[in-house]
């Protein structure tokens, strides 16, 4: 082979090379590219829901109370008893933009037992408490709002006006109360906010027949519908461990009753100690124009409904 053949065969060799390591740095850019692309969306991925996590907002608290009496050759008197008391209140709240959405649950569930009773087991606590309202910022911190609500109770109860006899006074929808209604919510902040509906509707229900006259509820019917004007105010407050929870229901119908006010209100205190120790306080108070009930006088009218409770049990807060 001459000169000018091995001359042109190099020449060749080093353009194919060359070519190579071109389209290898290529391959290379490509892949750099890939990876650094993949990156940035895993990143992107990330933040988006940690962007989305941080619209939500949970809090609340859950607990178990209880109390025991025992005595033994006791002079004064008296039953071994025990009281058990099951509780929690949930807020979950979603924000973004101006659109804003709350959903509360409050329940509690309690039984006390008397030693040597003839009704040895008594309800004493049985509350459902569910609201939820949507709303749209139309400025000032005020949304216009579409707000739903539900209360009732889990099991039958009883009144005990002596050890010997119970009689029958509620149990699951007899009655509950279901509130459906549009107004203005004014939240100046993730503490309170203050809720007024002009057009409010109230659903009644009484499914057992033996409880709707008690409630106001037609005998012939399970249901009454009653349309007219609402506020609700609303309190959730939490400073280290201590909690206070608060709500607020008054409804009149427009009807010949009007200025005849239903009234709703319940607060929860609680505060944690220990660990898991949890020291709460809950009162409820009601009032019901259609509830009239003999309290022991003679006299069936309206009347003020009370109810309040200290204990100390295990419990958490979030």
């Amino acid at each position: 082979m001459n000169k000018i053949s091995v001359l042109v065969l190099m020449v060749v060799l080093m353009g194919f090379s060359g070519k190579a390591l071109a389209q290898n740095d290529k391959t290379r850019t490509t892949v750099t590219d890939v990876v650094g692309s993949s990156s940035k969306t895993s990143s992107d991925l990330k933040k988006l829901q940690t962007d989305s996590l941080s619209n939500w907002k949970l809090s609340g608290a859950v607990g178990l109370n209880s109390a025991f009496t025992m005595l033994h050759n006791w002079a004064a008197g008296g039953n071994n008893s025990a009281l058990f008391v099951g509780a929690g209140n949930i807020r979950l709240i979603y924000q973004k933009d101006k659109f804003a959405w709350e959903t509360f649950f409050d329940t509690e569930l309690g039984y006390t037992y008397i030693d040597k009773a003839t009704y040895a087991w008594r309800k004493s606590n049985d509350k459902i408490n569910f609201t939820s309202k949507a709303g749209y910022d139309i400025g000032n911190n005020f949304y216009a709002t579409l707000l739903g609500s539900f209360r009732s109770q889990y099991a039958k109860g009883y009144d005990y006006p002596n050890d010997n006899t119970q009689n029958y006074i509620s149990n699951w929808l007899s009655p509950s109360y279901t509130d459906i209604s549009v107004g203005i919510d004014w939240k100046p902040n993730d503490i309170y906010s203050v809720y007024l509906s002009p057009a409010a509707g109230r659903i009644t229900t009484a499914l057992d027949t033996a409880l709707r006259a008690k409630y106001g509820v037609d005998k012939d019917k399970s249901v009454k519908t009653e349309f007219g004007a609402m506020l609700k105010g609303a309190l959730n407050y939490q400073w280290d461990k201590l909690k206070v929870v608060s709500g607020l229901t008054l409804f009149t119908p427009y009807s010949k009753t009007f200025g005849n006010v239903d009234v709703d209100w319940d607060l929860a205190v609680s505060y944690q100690l220990l660990g898991a120790l949890n020291v709460s306080l809950g009162t409820s108070l009601k009032y019901y124009d259609a509830v009239k009930f003999d309290n022991g006088d003679g006299k069936v009218m309206q009347r003020l409904q009370f109810k309040t409770l200290l204990g100390l049990g295990i419990g958490y807060t979030f």
